[in-house]
């Protein structure tokens, strides 16, 4: 059974933030900067905190992990103050 999360990280040095943005992409949707919105099975998120783990600086930088439930039992809105929200393309971030 999958469950939704929402992926949000802190990550202070411009290549850990790289390398976590590329893993990041290998497992959810791409929402906002530093937000992913992912749908997965117990064993991918176990992956992805495994992988994660070996990336950051447990000392400098913060992944929070939202975890929203049973996928389909998860209707997720959104809403945004500010400008127009739009969700991100998948395109790729030069930092």
């Amino acid at each position: 059974m999958e469950h939704l999360y929402i992926i949000s990280y802190d990550i202070s040095e411009p290549k850990r933030w790289r390398r976590v943005f590329k893993c990041m992409k290998g497992y959810g949707e791409w929402l906002q900067l530093s937000v992913f919105q992912c749908r997965l099975s117990r064993m991918r998120m176990i992956r992805l905190e495994a992988e994660l783990a070996e990336i950051i600086n447990q000392r400098e930088d913060h992944v929070l992990i939202l975890d929203l439930g049973p996928a389909e039992n998860v209707d997720p809105r959104v809403r945004s103050l500010g400008k127009l929200f739009e969700p991100v393309t998948r395109e790729a971030v030069i930092v």
